[in-house]
């Protein structure tokens, strides 16, 4: 079993930054692509970025330029870096990591705000 925690949400002001964190916890082998969606108020949940553990990354086009994906495999723990923020980035932001063969799990996710 694989628990993750993630911090870091709030509220920010349109054209901030903030900096969100998602660390892996428990019993596994491996951990292989880490990624982070979002999901907005009366919206599906969607991709916002990937990365692999060789550091592959791969996003949305609406946060690609301004969102920046890293993860440190000694930590176990994938960063979500978003600058410039729009309003219409406000979601709840969820952590994805794929672990060993086939499992998957979920963060419980973090709110992000952005409005003046």
């Amino acid at each position: 079993q694989v628990q993750l925690v993630e911090s870091g949400g709030g509220l920010v002001q349109p054209g901030g930054s903030l900096r969100l964190s998602c660390a892996a916890s428990g019993s596994f082998f491996r951990l292989n692509v880490m990624g982070w969606y979002r999901q907005a108020p009366g919206k599906e949940r969607e991709l916002v970025g990937t990365i692999t553990n060789s550091g592959g990354t791969n996003y949305a086009d609406s946060v690609r330029g301004r969102f920046t994906i890293s993860r440190d495999n000694f930590k176990n723990t994938v960063y979500l870096q978003m600058n410039s923020l729009k309003p219409e980035d406000t979601a709840v932001y969820y952590c994805n990591v794929n672990y060993d063969k086939y499992s998957e799990v979920w963060g419980q996710g973090t709110l992000v705000t952005v409005s003046s």
